[in-house]
């Protein structure tokens, strides 16, 4: 007339909570949150095991009343079943969305599932991102679960859940970083020689360094320029300009670095006067004299690039035949080629040069070394001629270049 508590899942819950139950006392079944029991409501029943001296003989049964209301036997285990499951390698997180499929074991357990995506630890300023509105309704066996427009290198709470209160999945996840926003401030210490600015903050990445080009143009000699690429660390903001003297101006372009690259680069320009009113720096290359049209030779007065200690003496005369300012830094950072006489190149490498001192160089005589030609000038052409030192380091390389124009 009874029967025992079953010993099924222990993470089932009885209610009412006794060792023995009555005959068709109905019982209650639950488990923690995010799982289902395969029953929930079951009761004690019995049948017939055998015939004893034309008796029938009882043994305790119990029954679960299935989806459609009817008390079935149960003939295995009651489990608690996770009701919930998000479909392993489905997960997709980028910068801005979270993406998963989801399937629900026990369909008739899970009518009325709502997603929601939350801001998980409120952002401290500068850093901001607005909260995710809203939420959505899942429907049916199984599905896709998206959180859009989000902010990058941020932490969310994703959970999916039933009413009233129960969880059935709850995630914390950071969204991937990207690009940092350029630099919004950058200045000159003018007694110091050095640029500064203020770091950036890790909002859409863990800030890893900075990118600096600096081009820096002499006021007193148009010919000359210097362009500075220069990889830093997270912990520098500050860098000596190595150019430093009235009258020079510097473009400087700084862009910050996180794992996925480099970010937008902010653009400054900046003058070292000894005057409140600013000058434009002389962009002409320095005259020469001595041409000759018949041999189609021009002699260069070189004088040896200062370099850092250690670097290489090898200075190359490069050969351009346009002049203007985008073609001197163009010239002054590609990788020109040697002369190639059967398709004339727009700048050219007429000779590698070990410079330790003053000489005067005859361009154009036509001579042969390291794999370079010396080609001769053409009459009636108009050149720009580009004395340069490369020197590179693992945190920087520096173009350094001395500028000629003449005609022929």
């Amino acid at each position: 007339e009874t029967c025992q508590r079953p010993r099924w899942d222990s993470r089932l819950r009885l209610a009412p909570d006794q060792e023995n139950y009555k005959k068709n006392e109905e019982v209650v079944l639950s488990c923690i949150d995010g799982f289902q029991p395969s029953f929930t409501h079951i009761k004690c029943s019995s049948e017939v095991q055998s015939i004893s001296h034309g008796k029938p003989v009882y043994r305790e049964v119990w029954r679960g009343r299935n989806s459609t209301s009817d008390w079935i036997r149960i003939r295995s285990n009651v489990e608690c079943i996770e009701l919930l499951q998000v479909v392993p390698g489905t997960l997709e997180i980028s910068s801005t969305s979270i993406k998963l499929n989801w399937t629900c074991r026990l369909p008739d357990a899970c009518q009325h599932m709502r997603a929601t995506c939350r801001l998980a630890v409120p952002l401290s300023p500068p850093c901001e991102a607005e909260e995710v509105k809203g939420e959505e309704m899942l429907h049916g066996q199984e599905g896709t679960l998206t959180c859009p427009s989000l902010q990058p290198f941020t932490q969310y709470s994703v959970t999916i859940s039933l009413p009233p209160s129960m969880i059935l999945f709850s995630w914390l996840v950071r969204t991937e970083e990207t690009v940092p926003d350029k630099p919004e401030k950058l200045w000159l210490d003018p007694k110091k020689g050095s640029l500064s600015w203020e770091p950036l903050p890790s909002c859409k990445g863990e800030i890893i360094g900075y990118q600096l080009n600096i081009t820096t143009r002499s006021a007193q000699d148009g010919g000359f320029l210097e362009i500075e690429r220069l990889r830093l660390s997270s912990s520098v903001t500050e860098h000596p300009l190595s150019q430093h003297s009235p009258g020079n101006s510097y473009v400087v372009a700084i862009q910050g670095v996180t794992a996925v690259g480099a970010g937008a680069a902010s653009l400054w320009e900046f003058q070292t006067n000894s005057s409140d009113t600013p000058h434009p720096p002389d962009t002409s290359c320095r005259g020469i004299q001595d041409i000759s049209p018949s041999h189609g030779t021009a002699v260069l007065p070189l004088r040896p690039i200062a370099h850092p200690p250690g670097a290489t003496r090898e200075h190359q005369l490069i050969v351009a035949m346009a002049h203007n300012g985008t073609a001197l830094e163009g010239a002054c950072l590609g990788e020109p080629q040697p002369f190639n006489a059967s398709q004339q190149p727009t700048a050219y490498v007429a000779a590698v040069l070990n410079l330790t001192g003053p000489t005067d160089f005859v361009l154009g005589n036509g001579t042969h070394g390291q794999g370079y030609h010396n080609a001769a000038l053409q009459p009636g052409w108009d050149y720009m001629v580009l004395l340069r030192h490369v020197h590179r380091s693992q945190q920087a390389e520096k173009f350094t270049c001395v500028c000629y124009s003449f005609s022929v």
